[in-house]
């Protein structure tokens, strides 16, 4: 063996000593940029909503730059959700979060801003005319003092609205991403163009016509494309026997047999309301995750119910 070969073995560092020092070298970059309120490349903005839908849009504009959570997770419902400590706890990385007026964020509004003081809360309804939640015919006339419906993102047209205030939020988050939410916005409400065309292509036979409905969620889609849905439920609450039974009258004499109802009611409900409505059934999920396939396959569905039961 040479003296040199062993000189060399002599001073050689241990194999794991250069990539611990560039690890912490870089642990306490990514600190300081932290505290600067610079965003590292390649670090994403977390980013919290309150529905599926709506993970939909803000990763549709954010595209890699932002991670989203979702508060009310599949199975649950935005109207009864209480969120879990953990959830109130993650809430303190977040750094903006997208609200849209379900009615669980007016009772944990307060305790959320208390978990994170520093999380941007943006309101993404704000701005929108809210219509009041429909009631059944024999309400009818007080509708007007009804609560309003929150359903907003159940309209293409209105998810418009929602997408800007979006791509807004994200910038004042991730200014240096500034241009790719611009970007993201652009092609996100092309595609916002693009779905209303084509519902209203699906739906235009069918234009003037009433359907049933359980909970009435879809108020907004069925204005934007000449629908008319008529609630079962009145104010989140079941109809009672007397109730039922005028609405039934009412269905009836109008030719309305058409029910309209969410993948999370019982099936025993489904099975009584169809016989006693004498009604073909149309699930819909108004807070899917792929939303923008549900409206669809809601729209192609709906329509076909309605053109096999006849005209009103």
């Amino acid at each position: 063996m040479s003296r040199k070969s062993c000189g060399s073995w002599g001073t050689t560092k241990p194999a794991g000593a250069s990539s611990s020092r560039r690890w912490r070298v870089w642990l306490q970059v990514w600190l300081v940029l932290l505290v600067m309120g610079i965003r590292p490349a390649g670090a994403v903005v977390p980013v919290v909503v309150s529905i599926l839908p709506q993970k939909a849009f803000v990763e549709a504009i954010g595209g890699t730059r932002v991670a989203v959570s979702v508060m009310v997770g599949p199975g649950y419902s935005p109207a009864t959700y209480a969120p879990r400590p953990a959830q109130l706890a993650a809430l303190s990385r977040a750094r903006i979060y997208f609200a849209i007026g379900v009615p669980f964020e007016e009772a944990w509004m307060d305790r959320i801003r208390a978990a994170a003081p520093g999380l941007e809360i943006v309101q993404t309804q704000a701005g929108i005319k809210l219509r009041p939640m429909d009631l059944p015919p024999d309400r009818h006339s007080d509708r007007a003092r009804g609560r309003p419906d929150p359903h907003v993102w159940l309209s293409p047209v209105l998810v418009k609205h929602q997408a800007r205030l979006i791509a807004q939020g994200l910038e004042r988050a991730d200014a240096e991403g500034a241009a790719a939410y611009r970007a993201g916005l652009r092609e996100f409400l092309r595609r916002l163009d693009r779905l209303d065309a084509d519902l209203r292509r699906r739906l235009a036979a069918v234009r003037g016509r009433a359907f049933l409905v359980f909970h009435p969620s879809w108020g907004y889609f069925a204005d934007a494309y000449g629908l008319r849905q008529v609630p079962v439920e009145i104010e989140g609450k079941p109809p009672r026997a007397q109730t039922l039974v005028r609405l039934v009258d009412w269905a009836r004499k109008h030719d309305v047999h058409v029910l309209v109802v969410s993948p999370r009611l019982r099936r025993s409900t489904v099975a009584m309301l169809a016989r006693e409505f004498q009604a073909r059934v149309v699930v819909a999920d108004p807070v899917a995750e792929d939303w923008e396939h549900e409206l669809r396959r809601f729209a192609d569905r709906l329509a076909e119910a309605l053109a096999d039961v006849g005209p009103e």
